[in-house]
């Protein structure tokens, strides 16, 4: 199912206060025309930070100029999501989308030696990484959806999202009912808290339909098996970050990652939710920079805070 231009967030329309505007531009890569935000000096080692399922850049609005004070940072909007363009449904599968990336960054000449990754973002990188696409020295995991849904709820999940996807009638019917008390009642089940302004973000996108499509054509074809299998062969340090007040994926899964991964460790986020990046930015980029310290990627004395 392709959506309609009309039926994509418009930047003509919706940019004058998208967070961080002065970062955006657009850019063909990979037979799309994405939507990526840059920050940070162009000579400090490189970030990129990739969304989960349904967001977009905006997601990055509070911890991304923090990294900036000393990373390069490169965030795009993910296919089909915010305003980059949709993948063919050929290519919607997580070894489709995770190439596409590659491509992307190969293209910004972005070589991440740190590469952080919201829920459904962080399997994205972890397959990138494993297929060559990528070699950084620090993978974070925000709340990574890493596993298969347990059960008959790996069976019929992506069945049930391909049923949606096909019906052109799902993405509006979504669209028509993501009022405020809609999205606030959505963002509260996954165990996060957000303002009024983080609410209306989301709101925004959906109430478009060919965000919800997007969205709802990566869920359809995510597979997370061969994931799974793989993961023991990632190389360089992992750091699972965990809010212990997620509902959307069990924090218990982190620990279970963390036991088959070669160099991995778990930190928990006490308090916040599956969004634990938008409700407390400071605490995930202090757990972030203090690793990348850690591990030499950056010097602690060039720190200007």
């Amino acid at each position: 199912m392709f959506s309609r231009p009309e039926d994509r967030p418009l930047w003509e329309r919706e940019s004058r206060d998208w967070p961080n505007r002065a970062a955006s531009r657009f850019v063909q890569a990979s037979g799309l025309r994405w939507h990526v935000q840059e920050m940070g000096p162009p000579e400090a080692p490189a970030i990129v930070l990739v969304h989960g399922t349904g967001a977009a850049t905006h997601s990055w609005r509070g911890l991304m100029p923090r990294l900036a004070e000393r990373f390069r940072v490169v965030a795009p909007d993910l296919p089909g999501h915010g305003f980059s363009d949709p993948l063919p449904q050929g290519r919607l599968s997580l070894p489709g989308m995770a190439a596409a990336l590659g491509e992307l960054l190969r293209h910004l000449g972005c070589a991440p030696q740190v590469a952080i990754g919201h829920s459904a973002g962080a399997a994205i990188l972890a397959r990138l990484a494993l297929d060559g696409g990528i070699d950084p020295r620090l993978l974070v995991s925000i709340n990574g959806a890493l596993k298969p849904f347990p059960g008959m709820a790996g069976i019929l999940f992506p069945g049930m999202a391909r049923i949606l996807f096909l019906n052109p009638v799902t993405p509006r019917l979504f669209a028509w009912s993501a009022d405020t008390a809609a999205v606030e009642r959505l963002i509260r089940g996954t165990g996060s808290s957000l303002d009024r302004a983080g609410l209306d973000l989301y709101r925004r996108l959906f109430r478009k339909t060919g965000h919800i499509a997007g969205a709802l054509g990566m869920m359809a074809n995510w597979q997370l098996d061969a994931l799974d299998r793989d993961l023991p062969k990632l190389c360089g340090r992992v750091l699972l970050i965990v809010g212990t007040n997620d509902k959307a994926i069990l924090p218990d899964t982190a620990f279970a990652v963390r036991d088959r991964l070669p160099d991995a460790r778990v930190e928990t986020v006490r308090g916040l939710g599956h969004l634990a990046h938008e409700e407390a930015p400071d605490r995930v980029a202090g757990l972030i920079l203090r690793e990348a310290e850690a591990l030499g990627v950056l010097n602690p004395a060039d720190s200007s805070r």
